[in-house]
């Protein structure tokens, strides 16, 4: 069996220095997956934080990373600090740890909007439109590829923005659009994995939102945003 943890949605800012170590330090797990939002703006500096927080976790841990950490334009800068903690940072790839026996597989995306049947973006209109709907087609391809390349025993898909609609309920439906997507589903549900299909899906972003689903294909879902979270992570057990 294989123990997973996973959480997001930590927003941590300068002048946070120890709040998740003991946390982290006393983990049990065999792998930890921060999904998104570990910064408050997306700052060099917050992710040093960040990056210090974590760099003594007893197990590997994968990170995608949040519209909070982009909102700083500092992509390079906010993953270069997580990685020099050793943190493995995901976007439209993937990873493969050997844990408890097995091969463990993790791809990852920030993902993005786009909505969810019967009410979805599209690429017609304005430049603005296409482009929104550029990106989101893009990452949702990327996640696909990703998964569809892990050479593992169990495979998991990590994402900031909502896979299904599921997740969302508690959000206010009329942001919907702008927490998930359903290619993000798709593209977990469709990649190339008959032989070891993926067994979980995490992300985060919907603060209020509800913890379980499951896609139009039955893979499950959960919403590990921190404020939904009893506890400072939310573990999985996953058999191979």
């Amino acid at each position: 069996m294989i123990r997973v943890a996973a959480v997001a949605d930590i927003h941590l800012g300068e002048g946070m220095q120890g709040a998740w170590a003991d946390d982290v330090t006393g983990l049990d797990s065999d792998l930890l997956l921060l999904a998104g939002d570990l910064t408050r703006h997306g700052t060099r500096a917050e992710a040093r934080v960040v990056a210090g927080e974590f760099a003594h976790a007893p197990v590997p841990v994968v990170a995608v990373l949040g519209n909070h950490d982009l909102h700083g334009d500092d992509v390079e800068g906010v993953t270069a600090e997580l990685i020099s903690a050793g943190i493995t940072v995901l976007e439209g790839t993937g990873a493969v740890f050997d844990v408890s026996g097995a091969r463990l597989g993790v791809a990852g995306t920030i993902g993005f909007g786009g909505g969810f049947p019967p009410a979805t973006a599209s690429g017609f209109g304005e430049p603005e439109m296409k482009a929104f709907d550029a990106r989101n087609r893009s990452l949702a391809h990327g996640l696909c590829t990703a998964l569809s390349s892990l050479d593992c025993d169990v495979a998991v898909a990590l994402t900031h923005y909502a896979p299904i609609p599921g997740t969302l309920a508690g959000e206010p439906p009329q942001i919907h659009a702008f927490l998930g997507s359903h290619l993000l589903g798709r593209a977990i549900d469709d990649c190339d994995r008959e032989d070891v299909p993926v067994a979980l899906a995490v992300h985060g972003h919907a603060h209020a939102g509800a913890p379980d689903g499951r896609t139009p294909g039955g893979v499950p879902v959960h919403n590990v945003a921190q404020p939904l979270l009893d506890g400072a992570f939310r573990t999985f057990v996953l058999g191979r």
